[in-house]
């Protein structure tokens, strides 16, 4: 399959995580079964704290069959196991040798960016635990040297001891690096609605975007995640719905998938896998749903 032309920076790149099962390389042609225009990954079993370094073989087909997708931009999620804000230590030097590993791996595959929640500190504080996954950076940065691969910290629903729940969260710890220029936001709709800001009207929705940019800036948001939310706002659960099925409805995307603010980053499904009544994939469904909400005029941001 002929790849298409690169999309302007002005469009919607609308994608999903994808398995890589099988193979790294299987996740395009998982992709562009379900039509993305972008992907997100994990580089190795996210199950699995080690894993055996990337072969030349692999890395061909990686490079063969990324060159033959339909897929634009590929971005990772690091393995849910890490946690740069654990207290204990055995455990923390353990999630920064496998963020090592998977940055490395990246690097490797041309991917560009790594997205990571920020951590649980496990009942010894907020500033203890921003200082901790601080910290945890710094070490990371250091290990890894110069690379092509952005560390990108994403917003939580902030559940129990979990950080990154106020966008202030991620402006302490982005402030407390040493090098901040490597760490870039991933917005996640579920997260932040369930963490208590506004997307369905036009009020909360610009006061949610006027927070993000004094906390962090827009520039530094490097990719979205596109899930609707099973539980209300203000919920504090991480807990995912299909595009329109749940409390955020479609009128909680229609404003962000057609605010040129954020045109040209990846907006990635992690929405539930299967399929609907009809036999349809559900990516499928979700993309296209997304993807009827674009508005060309710009009326339907105002609506």
């Amino acid at each position: 399959m002929a790849r298409r032309r690169a999309i302007p920076d002005h469009q919607r790149r609308f994608g999903a995580h994808v398995s890589i099962a099988g193979g790294l390389s299987l996740a395009f042609e998982r992709a562009d079964r379900v039509g993305c225009d972008c992907a997100q990954v994990f580089v190795k079993n996210q199950r699995q704290w080690r894993a055996p370094p990337l072969t030349d073989a692999q890395l061909e087909a990686w490079r063969d069959t990324r060159a033959a997708s339909t897929v634009h931009s590929v971005i990772a999620h690091a393995a849910y196991l890490l946690n740069l804000a654990s207290p204990e230590r055995t455990l923390w030097l353990r999630s920064i040798d496998a963020f090592v590993d998977e940055l490395g791996r990246c690097e490797q595959l041309g991917i560009g960016a790594l997205v990571i929640h920020p951590g649980s500190h496990r009942g010894r504080g907020l500033a203890w635990g921003l200082k901790r996954v601080a910290d945890a950076l710094d070490r990371i940065h250091a290990r890894t040297g110069p690379l092509n691969v952005l560390t990108v910290l994403e917003t939580t629903s902030g559940q129990g001891d979990c950080l990154g729940g106020r966008f202030e969260h991620l402006a302490e710890i982005i402030g407390r690096v040493r090098e901040p220029q490597r760490v870039g936001v991933c917005l996640d709709t579920c997260h932040v609605f369930a963490a208590g800001y506004e997307l369905r009207t036009q009020e909360g929705y610009e006061t949610t975007v006027a927070k993000l940019a004094a906390n962090v800036g827009l520039d530094r948001v490097v990719a979205l995640h596109l899930n609707d939310s099973m539980g209300p706002l203000g919920s504090r659960r991480d807990r995912h719905a299909g595009i329109g099925q749940g409390a955020l409805g479609r009128r909680g995307f229609r404003r962000l998938v057609n605010d040129p603010r954020f045109f040209g980053r990846p907006m990635i499904l992690e929405t539930p896998k299967g399929t609907d009544a009809r036999g349809r994939d559900l990516d499928r469904v979700n993309l296209g749903v997304l993807r009827r909400l674009i508005d060309p005029t710009g009326e339907k941001m105002l609506s």
